[in-house]
């Protein structure tokens, strides 16, 4: 595992952006897959196994490198408030699975398999922050006996709850790469989502970890481009992009008013010229948004 991980991370230096998937979890319910109350899209891969492992083989068939599994609801906590805890173990190892799966049917042995983790939870509040150590870690451990190349967290939007997912992800053993989500401030700054706290003061503090690799991630994509305006200034390592399109209302995704996939794509053109290493899309991005952006790197390596 840690081979393929090396030996992609190699690429940095040499080939540019490296394309990686769209989202999982909306993808699931576009595709009619049921939600499971208060753990969001996250049961696919138990209830619709076949549908969630296509999810990750037509974002190959569009170029992506890296598959993150459909885990950024089977945090314990979120399992437990859907009644379903009793099967943490299960859903977090076999989305894992899926993505392998998919990698082997494609005879693709080098794509990278992400274990996606989250602190969310779907009713009001957060988790508790003891509680979330502990569970974390049993979860990262689990992706990482599953196979998963690395641990990707995401929507990381308060830094205390990062700071604590991100240590905890650690003790797995694996690569973790933080995924950032930012808003902007009443003052138009860009913060972190789901606190006042500027993104440059996140970054001053997420330096001090061992975090190879940073995206902004479930942003809004008008103001990607502004947040790697401060990742350029604060973050001394790689950097990746997945922006969202489309509005939540709990708790569906409501699709309407995605943005196309050649705007998408257009947009994408602003970042990859930023030189940033990884690029992809989150929720409401699908396959065909993945497609487009493939187009554009094709064209630049040529």
């Amino acid at each position: 595992m840690l081979t393929r991980y090396l030996k992609f991370v190699n690429r940095f230096a040499t080939d540019g952006t490296i394309l990686i998937d769209g989202a999982t979890g909306t993808e699931a319910e576009r595709r009619g897959v049921p939600q499971l109350k208060n753990a969001w899209n996250g049961g696919g891969a138990l209830s619709h196994p076949d549908i969630i492992r296509q999810i990750h083989l037509d974002y190959i068939g569009c170029g992506a490198e890296i598959i993150i599994s459909n885990t950024f609801a089977t945090n314990k906590h979120a399992l437990s408030d859907a009644g379903e805890d009793h099967l943490f173990e299960e859903y977090n190892s076999k989305a894992v699975q899926l993505a392998i799966e998919a990698r082997e049917l494609a005879k693709k042995d080098d794509i990278l398999v992400a274990g996606g983790i989250s602190y969310w939870r779907w009713p009001e509040g957060l988790p508790d922050k003891e509680q979330l150590y502990s569970d974390i870690s049993e979860q990262a451990k689990i992706m990482a006996t599953s196979g998963a190349d690395l641990i990707m967290l995401e929507m990381m939007s308060d830094l205390e709850f990062t700071l604590i997912t991100l240590r905890a992800a650690q003790t797995a053993g694996l690569p973790v790469w933080v995924g950032l989500s930012c808003k902007k401030n009443d003052k138009d700054q860009i913060c972190l989502l789901m606190s006042d706290m500027l993104l440059a003061d996140a970054l001053s503090e997420l330096k001090k970890e061992n975090v190879p690799l940073l995206n902004i991630m479930h942003t809004e994509v008008d103001i990607v481009s502004e947040c790697l305006d401060v990742v350029d200034e604060c973050w001394p390592n790689h950097v990746g992009v997945y922006a969202h399109s489309g509005i939540y209302k709990n708790p569906e995704w409501i699709f309407d008013g995605v943005i196309s996939p050649s705007e998408y794509a257009k947009e994408s053109e602003k970042w990859i010229e930023r030189k940033i290493n990884i690029l992809g899309g989150c929720c409401g991005i699908g396959a065909d948004h993945i497609k487009c952006i493939n187009k554009i790197l094709r064209s630049k390596s040529n």
